[in-house]
């Protein structure tokens, strides 16, 4: 099992930014993957992004291509979403998940708040 413990949200004007991170109780370089998603009020959740902790590689939603950047610190069982150029869409509840194999995703976190003002 792994804890995750989401923290950065918070309320910012349209084009600013936020960098959300997200600690893990265990290694992360023992995890396949992990990723962000999003909730909006009324909405199904969205996949953001993701990346896979032994390689570094990295899948984005098109919505958020060129603005959001994902990364990991397996040192810190850490990972962070870099989110610049934001919009009152990017508004949401933003949630890690970990991935044990592809498209699968098996914990979650509980998830910080992310509101954007226009």
């Amino acid at each position: 099992q792994v804890q995750l413990v989401e923290s950065g949200g918070g309320l910012v004007h349209a084009g600013g930014s936020l960098r959300l991170s997200c600690s893990a109780s265990r290694r992360t370089s023992s995890i396949y993957a992990m990723g962000w998603f999003r909730q909006a009020p009324g909405k199904e959740r969205e996949f953001v992004a993701s990346i896979r902790m032994y390689s570094g590689i990295t899948n984005y939603a098109d919505s958020v291509k060129g603005r959001f950047t994902i990364s990991r610190d397996n040192a810190l069982n850490t990972v962070y979403l870099q989110m610049n150029s934001l919009k009152p869409e990017d508004t949401a509840v933003y949630f890690c998940a970990t991935s044990d194999r592809p498209g699968n995703y098996d914990y979650w976190g509980q998830g910080t708040q992310v509101t954007v003002s226009s």
